[in-house]
C-alpha cells in the first residue's frame, strides 16, 4: 500500500558531498517553503501555551537539526517582542549548514550523540529533523539523548506521511519556484515521514513517561513531554 511504509531512499541535500555554495542555496529555497508553511507556528504558539506566558519569560533551548539557525532567530525575535528572553543554542551535523548562522550559538554534532551533560537545556526542540536519519533505531536514540538533556521540555515536529501532504508539498514547491533537486527532496522527505503510531512506539522505547504525541492540521506528527 503506497506510504504504509517509510521510504529508505536518500534525500540529495542529506549528503555530506555537497558543497558551501550548494549548501547556503538549498537552504535559501527551504527559506521560502518554511514561509509559506509557517515552519515557527507549532514553537510559537503551541509551545508557548504548553508551558505558560511565566515560564517563557527566560528560557534556554537547543535546536536539534538546526541548519542554518533560521528557526532559532525567528523564534528568539518573536520571544524578544514579548519581552521574552529566550537563548538557543543551533546543532546540526552539516557544520557548512552552520556557517550561514555566522553570529549565533552553533553545535556541529549529531543528534543522536550529543555533546552535553544531562539537564543542559530547558528546552530541546527539533523542527522536520527526524526523517533525515537513518533509521529507526537512530531516531529512538535521538528521542533518548533529547530526553537526557532537557531539563524541562521536549518538544519535537516532523513530517506526517501522507498523500494530502504530498500535494501540498508539490503544489508549494511549485508556488515558491524551487529547483527540481530540492522540489524532489521534499516530496521525498514526506515519503521519509511519520505515522502517529509510530512516534508513540519510539517514545517509549526511548525511556520517556507520558509523551503525548498527536497529529498537528493534518501535516505534522508532534511530540511533548515534561520532566517531574
Amino acid at each position: 500500500m503506497f506510504l504504509a511504509r517509510r521510504s529508505a531512499q536518500a534525500e540529495y541535500f542529506d549528503s555530506p558531498q555537497r558543497s558551501f555554495a550548494e549548501v547556503a542555496q538549498g537552504y535559501r529555497e527551504l527559506a521560502r517553503v518554511n514561509r509559506l508553511f509557517r515552519a515557527a507556528d507549532p514553537f510559537q504558539r503551541l509551545l508557548s501555551q504548553w508551558l505558560g506566558a511565566e515560564r517563557c519569560q527566560s528560557l534556554s533551548l537547543l535546536d536539534l537539526g538546526a541548519g542554518d539557525g533560521s528557526l532559532g532567530r525567528e523564534l528568539t525575535e518573536w520571544a524578544a517582542r514579548r519581552r521574552w528572553n529566550w537563548r538557543v543554542t543551533n546543532l546540526d551535523i552539516n557544520p557548512l549548514a552552520l556557517q550561514l548562522n555566522g553570529n549565533g550559538s552553533n553545535v556541529a554534532a549529531s543528534a543522536v550523540a550529543l555533546p552535553f551533560r544531562d539537564r543542559s537545556f530547558d528546552v530541546v526542540i527539533a523542527a522536520q529533523m527526524a526523517h533525515h536519519l537513518p533509521d529507526t533505531a537512530a531516531v529512538e536514540q535521538h528521542f533518548r539523548e533529547a530526553w537526557r538533556v532537557t531539563r524541562d521540555a521536549l518538544f519535537l515536529n516532523d513530517l506526517h506521511r501522507n498523500l494530502a501532504l504530498i500535494f501540498l508539498v508539490w503544489v508549494g514547491a511549485r508556488l515558491t519556484r524551487i529547483s527540481p533537486r530540492m522540489r524532489a527532496d521534499g516530496l521525498l522527505s514526506v515519503r521519509r515521514g511519520w505515522r502517529v503510531p509510530e512516534w508513540k512506539t519510539l517514545a517509549a522505547r526511548a525511556g520517556i513517561p507520558q509523551a503525548k504525541v498527536w497529529l498537528y492540521h493534518g501535516a505534522r506528527i508532534m511530540l511533548r513531554a515534561r520532566k517531574q
